[in-house]
């Protein structure tokens, strides 16, 4: 099968679009997580172990996977990709298939997880910790520029590249009579 978007007519979105976009999934997440950690704090009424922490971060790992593999392998966009026009494709192929999404789903914390190992094994606390996070962010961004086409260093190991669509056409206005 082949992708319904031509290949002369495919463009790569900015660094900077495909950031702003992520910062917007990241206010949705909240909403997706929501129902399901409101269900496990009933549960576990509020307890605050060391069980029921480690608990908490699977169980958003899981529902945020859940959404994203759902979303990236049905239309190849998640609401916030929507908004900023961005689609997930997999060249060749009319949708992205499952374990594809499932793929990078996993190679995406990659954001994150340096960072965290670092501020773990080196016992960084609040500011510095989150100091770690925007370095490893930064770091993650920046291989974009040495991708070939702008895409992240997850999309190139899977295959993966965000496209920007086209505006919408826009609506001729009606005239008054």
């Amino acid at each position: 099968m082949s992708n319904s978007t031509p290949a002369a007519s495919i463009t790569h979105p900015t660094i900077k679009r495909r950031l702003i976009s992520m910062v917007y999934e990241s206010l949705l997440a909240v909403a997706v997580l929501f129902l399901p950690f409101l269900l496990f704090e009933l549960a576990v009424q509020g307890a605050h172990t060391p069980l029921t922490e480690h608990m908490r971060q699977c169980l958003a790992f899981l529902v945020m996977g859940a959404y994203f593999i759902h979303q990236w392998s049905r239309e190849g966009q998640t609401l916030a990709m929507k908004t900023w026009r961005l689609q997930l494709v997999l060249p060749g192929h009319a949708h992205v298939p499952l374990r594809v999404a499932a793929c990078r789903y996993v190679l995406s914390w990659m954001w994150l997880l340096p960072a965290l190992v670092a501020a773990y094994v080196f016992d960084l606390q609040h500011w510095t910790a989150l100091g770690a996070i925007g370095v490893g962010i930064l770091a993650w961004s920046a291989s974009a520029l040495f991708t070939g086409n702008g895409q992240f260093l997850h999309d190139k190991l899977v295959g993966t590249q965000i496209v920007q669509l086209p505006a919408p056409a826009k609506k001729p206005k009606k005239v008054a009579a």
